[in-house]
């Protein structure tokens, strides 16, 4: 019988013995154990495997009555040796996962965090015979979420020091989205109540602790040292920069093949790729496993954006909505496909994209929102950034178009686009002009490239016709590059178009020129150079020219 695609589940045991379809990641063991450090954060975008491969951890090293290597016989790290397969079923093991943990008031979190760490206890409830009467109360005082504020902050560290008493074996930390509470603070204004309670937590543990065999700490994020990390000197960082265990989270293209063939996927293997590859870890290309589990299972029903539909995107959302006009025509460079340079920090705290702009790039790119192309090394890490795949640009172009809908009605909206696609052009141009005179309060229209600001707010009215029509942006064509086009998708039953492409110029006004010159300079540009070229060689006659030219707020359209 064919096997079961493993959707949701993240626990490698249930995985394994419910014969579900698995990716054998089990080198990640080897190279974990071959690296040697004390304590390692493997920083990843959400959904990329980390829980999965964390519990593998758990059920390799976890001491237990009832040996586990059956799970791992068939697997590529029980082919390595006894030098490593010795070390199965050796450590006592903690496993802590702070995922679910999203609260909107501190208090409330609070709580979380201590029921997370309640819930470990009880599972180890049994070294209470080796404690004395005072660790004793303490111990049920924790499991009764009733313990001091001192107690809960030290009670990772001190669980290791009884745990390697009880088994004289030190103990092996596995702790799962470290960052979501922080994250969650952030967003929710009480990110110094909770840095304050996760920096104790974790250093306590993490930091000179004889106890402690190994550390694993996954994320999305490495939270800045002074923020949690302070002074703690053995944590080795693997981020989406370094080659380190890049093969392990995420899946491989050949992996992807492998797996798209044997579920006998019957759609082209670049139209997967377009939308769910992209991802780049260190030097290895990476595709996001949810989405391609979820479109392996459901591939006749069409493309979805599976990963980007898993979380609220709350906190993207919000920080680019709150950027300045420069990052806003940043977005519109990568919406056509395009690149943006900028610098790059592994190192950060969510106070500095308060503080510096420019560090919510860096955000974005180890959050899984952009890839990096390439990168340079001058003092500073600079990599030239784009949009992943046709997934993350489903979001970007939601995002674009909730930045619209603050100012637009979402009738006219509607009237004014469907008289483009008609070719009334008259009124289009009534409810653009409109628009422009009630939204452009929000864009910088007096930097050195203005020309970009109405591009960038066309293309994001243009957002709204992506189903019935494809929209390119500067694109070659005849003998130049045209502003914006939009190519229609509809045909008819003799395969003629039925809506009318567009081609949009923009020019701003030139010293002693009028708004009205300006558009009809626009027009004669695109018939000069053949912009309609595209329209016509896709077999598409029927062809509206805009020319657009605009001084500030003031704009005019000639077609």
């Amino acid at each position: 019988m064919m096997k079961r695609l493993p959707v949701g589940i993240s626990d490698f045991q249930e995985v394994i013995e419910g014969d579900y379809y698995y990716v054998d990641k089990s080198l990640f063991i080897k190279e974990l154990m071959d690296a040697g450090g004390k304590a390692i954060l493997i920083p990843r975008p959400r959904r990329f495997g980390k829980t999965l491969n964390l519990s593998m951890l758990r059920y390799f090293f976890e001491k237990v009555d009832s040996s586990r290597e059956g799970l791992f016989h068939d697997l590529a790290i029980w082919q390595q040796g006894e030098t490593y397969t010795r070390h199965q079923g050796k450590y006592p093991v903690m496993f802590l996962t702070f995922k679910d943990v999203k609260c909107s008031k501190w208090a409330d979190c609070e709580v979380e965090l201590r029921r997370v760490i309640a819930d470990e206890y009880r599972k180890h409830q049994y070294v209470l015979d080796i404690l004395d009467e005072d660790m004793q109360k303490e111990y049920r005082d924790i499991m009764r979420l009733a313990a001091t504020d001192s107690a809960y902050r030290n009670s990772l560290k001190n669980l290791t020091v009884w745990l390697e008493r009880y088994y004289g074996q030190r103990v092996v930390i596995l702790i799962d989205e470290y960052d979501t509470p922080i994250q969650q603070g952030y967003l929710y204004d009480y990110y110094d109540d909770v840095i304050g309670f996760m920096r104790i937590f974790l250093s306590g543990a993490l930091k000179d602790n004889s106890s402690l065999e190994r550390g694993v700490l996954t994320g999305i994020l490495r939270v800045a040292k002074e923020s949690i990390f302070s002074g703690l000197n053995n944590l080795e960082v693997c981020s989406l920069l370094a080659t380190g265990y890049s093969t392990h989270f995420g899946l491989l293209e050949s992996e992807v093949e492998t797996m798209l063939s044997y579920f006998e996927v019957g759609l082209d293997a670049e139209q997967v790729k377009a939308w769910y590859n992209g991802y780049v870890i260190g030097e290895t290309t990476i595709y996001n496993p949810w989405s391609i589990i979820n479109f392996t299972k459901s591939w006749e029903t069409g493309f979805r954006p599976y990963w980007i539909n898993t979380s609220s995107n709350d906190l993207i959302r919000q920080l680019l909505t709150q950027a300045g006009a420069s990052t806003k025509r940043d977005m519109e460079s990568l919406l056509q496909g395009e690149c943006v340079r900028k610098e790059i920090n592994d190192n950060i705290s969510f106070r500095e994209i308060e503080r510096h702009p420019d560090v919510l790039w860096s955000f974005l790119l180890f959050s899984g929102y952009l890839k990096i192309v390439s990168k340079e090394m001058d003092l500073r890490l600079y990599g030239d950034l784009m949009i992943p795949n046709r997934e993350v640009a489903y979001l970007f172009e939601d995002i674009v178009l909730g930045w619209f809908r603050e100012n637009m009605d979402a009738d006219d909206t509607h009237l004014m686009l469907n008289a483009l696609a008609s070719g009334d052009v008259g009124t289009f141009a009534e409810i653009f002009q409109h628009y422009v005179q009630e939204t452009f309060s929000v864009f910088d229209t007096g930097g050195r490239e203005p020309e970009k600001v109405y591009h960038a707010f066309v293309l994001g009215l243009l957002v709204h016709l992506r189903d019935r029509y494809e929209v390119k942006s500067n694109r070659e064509s005849g003998f130049g590059r045209y502003d914006v086009m939009l190519i229609p998708r509809n045909r008819d039953q003799k395969g003629i178009s039925t809506d009318k492409g567009v081609i949009f110029e923009f020019k701003k006004i030139r010293r002693g020129e009028t708004v009205e010159e300006a558009a009809a300079s626009a027009l004669q540009q695109i018939d000069e150079k053949r912009y309609e070229d595209e329209l016509v060689q896709r077999g598409i006659q029927d062809i509206v020219k805009l020319g657009i030219a605009f001084d500030g707020k003031e704009v005019c359209i000639r077609s």
